[in-house]
């Protein structure tokens, strides 16, 4: 019995497509065609202009082990820099995987890619699979616009998306970044950022944000909690009184927080019906209070 290869195909692609297969010399510029190469993965370069910055390790070490067993079923897709230097163009899960594989060898599409294209293919590759999370998208969205000097309805149209859509994308940007860090890990979805991004002071998004996260509230119920927060003075001030000094206390819970959190000492804070009050720092000592002096002066 022949001794099985090392560190190639595996089965999978071999198996479907030996014929169409072929090894490439390190020495070799190959021309750009529909023809399945095997490229040593040392010569491959990761993609410059990668949208995707977050990679589960788990997911990875997964799809490694498949590989193991079954190979690379898709190609991954590559530009060719110089001889032997090649870029990925699309499909870094497939590369990171076959490597924690030990693979030495990877089947790849050869591409004419100049720089604006590699930034559309891996972005639309991406999206089409769905793997970027909202955050990520937003910033591939902007950096196509500064670097390819492209306008929201010009975007859209390269990705297959309205300009509402790509200036939502956009418009989360805007939100503070603990809203940004909760939304690229999941902790909230898109339908919870699109109403926030209607407040226009970042101290109440956030406040909203904390509440949604730790009340487990859904998109119907944080929009609904925007609403009443938006409503017009003239409505705030009649039945509504009560739930609108419900609102403040969560507010002043918050800012109680966030203050200890600055000084790392106790602060209380109280305020009567007229909105005026005072903000307690308690402090241990003279250089507790000196500390906490030239923190007040910093802000």
């Amino acid at each position: 019995m022949e001794p099985k290869k090392k560190g190639g195909l595996g089965k999978g692609l071999s198996a479907i497509l030996s014929s169409e297969v072929r090894n490439s010399p390190l020495n070799e510029t190959i021309p750009p065609s529909n023809n399945i190469n095997l490229i040593p993965i040392s010569k491959v370069e990761t993609n410059p202009f990668q949208p995707r910055t977050e990679f589960d390790e788990e997911a990875l070490q997964e799809l490694a082990d498949s590989i193991k067993v079954h190979g690379i079923i898709q190609p991954i897709t590559i530009r060719q820099l110089g001889e032997g230097i090649f870029q990925l163009i699309s499909g870094e899960r497939r590369l990171r995987a076959a490597r924690l594989a030990g693979l030495t060898e990877i089947p790849a599409y050869i591409r004419t890619a100049n720089d604006e294209q590699m930034i559309e293919m891996a972005l639309i590759e991406n999206i089409q699979r769905q793997d970027l999370n909202p955050v990520e998208i937003a910033l591939t969205y902007k950096r196509m616009m500064e670097e390819l000097g492209l306008k929201q309805e010009e975007l859209g149209e390269k990705v297959g998306k309205n300009r509402a859509t790509v200036a939502n994308f956009i418009r989360l940007l805007k939100l503070p970044p603990e809203i940004q860090i909760g939304l690229r890990d999941g902790q909230i979805s898109m339908g919870h950022a699109k109403p926030l991004i209607t407040i226009d002071n970042p101290t109440f998004q956030l406040m909203l944000y904390r509440q949604v996260v730790n009340e487990g509230l859904n998109v119907r119920q944080t929009e609904q909690k925007v609403k009443e927060l938006l409503l017009p003075k003239a409505e705030k001030n009649s039945p509504n009184k009560m739930e609108q000094n419900d609102k403040n206390k969560i507010y002043l819970k918050d800012l109680q927080i966030r203050l200890e959190s600055k000084f790392g000492n106790r602060v209380l804070i109280n305020q009567n019906e007229n909105g005026r009050g005072e903000v307690k720092v308690e402090f241990q000592s003279t250089d507790d209070l000196n500390r906490l002096l030239e923190i007040w002066s910093a802000i």
